[in-house]
């Protein structure tokens, strides 16, 4: 990745033009968007400016309409300048839809999410999701498939790869313990320990602050250095201070929004990068923390990962148009409210395809034999669901426990109750039982009601 081209210097600018054109852009009002973007140097360059004005006179003016409405953080950029922010229309217009839809109403207005299980149920599918595709950033290889079967029958990791994802899934669990805890420097620690555990060159490094200054922030396509962290000496003040911001309430001037102040624990973690490795599954796991302790629960749901994971040069091009442009968060900000937004889109596009799924299964289900109706649970409607759409499924007990969080003796009941009904066939892997999916499950399902084309 080319890094960005860093703006021209206000002062410089200010210096060149004639007072009076200076005088004109502070009488009058200037736009902060560009047809509606926010845009940075980088990019405005390559547009046309408006009649009369250079790109350099027309930037001077945006910058300075910005510069009235910027908001200082009390995080700081390694020279010891604060970070600033700023609420255009897009961030307001996204916080207003996100303060609007992860208030609940997705998963207590869907069909498929009636009860504790089936929100438990949600909650374990996403926290593999965000395991996975988080570890996927920063270059685990495994596929989704291998991992997941790894995570659901509770198998320890086999290679780097499997590590590190696992490790993810454990401290994204932890994290649902945590959300009541106030944030230090000691917990930050624990995190990255069990994100990093068997997955650095030094052990040792797991759950330490780094003590070199040979970490930089590189592009691994072409070896570009794009950001170089602050100092290691200065890692521990800059962590008390993270953690104090992190720990804000709504009485802190400046007012920073929830969301707001999650992301920017997300960005300011990745900014310092103290670990020697695992710094990005560590900030976005402290984003985690940071909206559920602040009550946006439906965030747990969430995977960001994946959509970061299609676009990683957005995601790497917003840190660095915030870092070259005077400070400015703002960049980090629009792009994780976008990115937040369309993990909500994907969560409903999720629930609307599941809630089909499990009508067309409840459908395949209904069976003249009112006996065999009454003995299928929503457990087992809800796996015949998944085997229907994954005929090379495998099931363990193991698995189907820790899917739906029920005690092992329950599990087994439901996994062999469907063995003998012929729903599922039942073999052995060693000593363990396994169970896989029938090739003519749609026709045992019709067969059970006549009526039923498969």
């Amino acid at each position: 990745m080319k890094p960005p081209l860093s703006p021209p210097r206000l002062d410089k600018l200010m210096a060149k033009f004639d007072p009076a054109i200076l005088a004109h852009m502070v009488s009058v009002p200037q736009p902060t968007l560009v047809e509606g973007a926010y845009l940075h140097w980088d990019e405005l360059r390559h547009r046309p400016p408006p009649e009369g004005l250079s790109h350099e006179q027309w930037w001077l003016g945006i910058k300075m309409a910005r510069m009235s409405q910027y908001q200082t953080l009390p995080l700081l950029d390694k020279t010891g300048r604060p970070f600033v922010f700023a609420m255009p229309e897009p961030v307001l217009r996204g916080l207003h839809f996100l303060d609007r839809d992860t208030a609940g109403q997705i998963l207590t207005d869907s069909p498929t999410v009636t009860t504790p299980q089936d929100r438990d149920r949600y909650l374990f599918s996403s926290l593999i999701e965000e395991a996975i595709t988080s570890s996927q950033l920063e270059g685990a290889s495994t596929t989704r498939r291998v991992a997941e079967d790894m995570l659901r029958q509770g198998r320890k990791p086999r290679d780097l790869s499997e590590r590190m994802i696992f490790n993810n899934f454990q401290a994204m669990q932890r994290i649902r313990g945590l959300r009541q805890e106030r944030l230090t420097p000691e917990l930050v620690l624990e995190l990255h320990r069990m994100v990093a555990l068997d997955t650095l060159e030094d052990p040792s490094d797991a759950g330490r602050l780094r003590d070199k200054d040979d970490i930089h922030v590189i592009d691994q396509r072409d070896g570009e250095i794009l950001h170089i962290p602050p100092s290691a000496p200065d890692l521990p003040e800059r962590l008390e201070r993270l953690c104090t911001f992190a720990n804000g309430s709504e009485d802190d001037s400046p007012y920073v929004h929830p969301i707001l102040r999650a992301v920017l624990l997300h960005f300011m973690l990745g900014y310092d990068h103290p670990f020697a490795d695992g710094n990005g599954r560590t900030a976005r796991a402290l984003f985690y923390w940071s909206v559920a302790r602040q009550g946006y629960w439906l965030m747990e749901y969430l995977s960001i990962s994946n959509i970061l994971r299609h676009a990683p040069g957005q995601y790497a091009r917003a840190y660095l148009h915030s870092e070259t442009d005077g400070k400015d968060t703002t960049y980090f900000l629009l792009h994780q409210l976008d990115v937040i937004l369309k993990a909500v889109d994907a969560l409903q596009k999720h629930l609307r395809e599941k809630a089909k799924a499990a009508r067309a299964t409840e459908k395949l289900l209904e069976s003249s034999i009112q006996e065999l109706r009454n003995r299928l649970n929503h457990r087992q409607i809800a796996l015949l669901g998944h085997a229907l759409k994954h005929t090379d499924a495998l099931y363990t007990i193991e698995s189907h426990r820790r899917s739906h969080a029920v005690a092992y003796a329950t599990a087994r009941a439901d996994l062999m109750q469907l063995a003998m009904v012929g729903l599922l066939m039942e073999g052995k892997r060693g000593k363990s039982l396994i169970y896989t999916v029938p090739a003519d499950l749609h026709n045992r399902l019709s067969d059970l009601n006549p009526g039923i084309t498969p």
